[in-house]
Formats: structure tokens, sequence, C-alpha cells
């Protein structure tokens, strides 16, 4: 009988989980703290170096635990897929673009609401999955499909649905993950 043994397959993803975790950790103990200081990202001076740093970091913070899974559940589902196919470099700039792409979209727009959670970086990678099957000359009718779905719903959310989601990050996401999977699979 073959020996089995647990392989760290995906290791941006599972990083990224596992900094997720502990950021979750951090917040719980410090009764917010730490999201304020270091996974949140909100209008503050650009003077402050720390507003340069959360527009990365706010990526890993989430409000709570139900929040944090939803997100982990997408990211542990199509991360994998997606850094076996494009390589873990890639991966660690999609994360880096989406995060700064909508921590400064949030900053520039929402000057009065703070943005916390790996949700933009989720919708990265949901736009980035439909892409590869994607073969030059062709637009596959997945892409059209998600991509105005997706849209379709984060506009109807973002008009109607009173909550604290943010639907903007969804789209920032979401876009740079088009482009992503688009650029990436031209490169093929």
């Amino acid at each position: 009988m073959k020996k089995r043994r647990i392989t760290f397959n995906s290791p941006v993803v599972l990083t990224f989980v596992i900094i997720s975790l502990a950021a979750m950790g951090a917040n719980y103990l410090t009764a917010g703290l730490s999201n304020k200081l270091l996974f949140m990202t909100y209008h503050t001076s650009l003077a402050s170096p720390m507003t340069y740093v959360r527009f990365f970091t706010h990526v890993f913070g989430h409000m709570g635990w139900s929040h944090y899974i939803s997100n982990m559940m997408y990211m542990l589902l199509l991360g994998p897929m997606l850094e076996e196919k494009y390589g873990s470099r890639a991966m660690i700039e999609v994360i880096l673009i989406t995060g700064l792409m909508a921590g400064l979209v949030n900053w520039l727009l929402f000057p009065t609401t703070a943005l916390c959670g790996a949700s933009s970086v989720v919708f990265a990678f949901i736009l980035m999955t439909s892409f590869t099957s994607f073969k030059e000359g062709e637009i596959p009718l997945t892409v059209i499909l998600v991509a105005v779905i997706f849209i379709g719903q984060q506009v109807y959310e973002g008009l109607f649905v009173a909550d604290n989601i943010s639907n903007m990050a969804h789209i920032v996401g979401g876009i740079v993950g088009a482009v992503a999977g688009y650029t990436l699979n031209k490169k093929e």
C-alpha cells in the first residue's frame, strides 16, 4: 500500500488563508483594534505610511467568522487551480494589484467607508477562473455570462440592497481578475 501524505499544494493561497486566520484571531484578541490599525483601509492622511500599508493588508482582515469562512471557502476552491495554472508569482501579483486597486478606489470615492476583507480578491479569482479555457481569437460564452451576471448582481445590490458589503470592491476585483485572466491566457 502506498503511503499518503498531506502536501502544501498551493503555497500562496494557503499562506493567504493562514495570514487571514491570524488577522481574524488578532482582531478578536484586540477587540477590533488590529483591524483598525492593520487590516482595514479607510480615508486617512496620505502623509501616514500606514495608509499605504493598509491599501494592501485590508484583504487579510474580516469582520467576523462568517465573513472569513465565506471568503476563504472561495479562495480554497478557486485559488489552487489558478495557482497551478498561472504560478505562484502571478497569484501574488493579482492579490497585490487587487488589494491596491480596491483600497485606492475606496479611499478616493468612499471617504466615509472602511473596507476590509478578501472579497475583492475572491471576485478577481472568480473572473480569472472563467478565462481558464480562453483561446486566442475566441471569447468563451462562460466569460460573457459570468461578467454580465456578476456585474448585474453587484450593480443591483449596490443600488437596492442596504448591507455592509462593498459592491465596489467586488467590481474592482472582478475587473482585475478579468484583465489578469485575459492577459495570462494570452501569454500561453
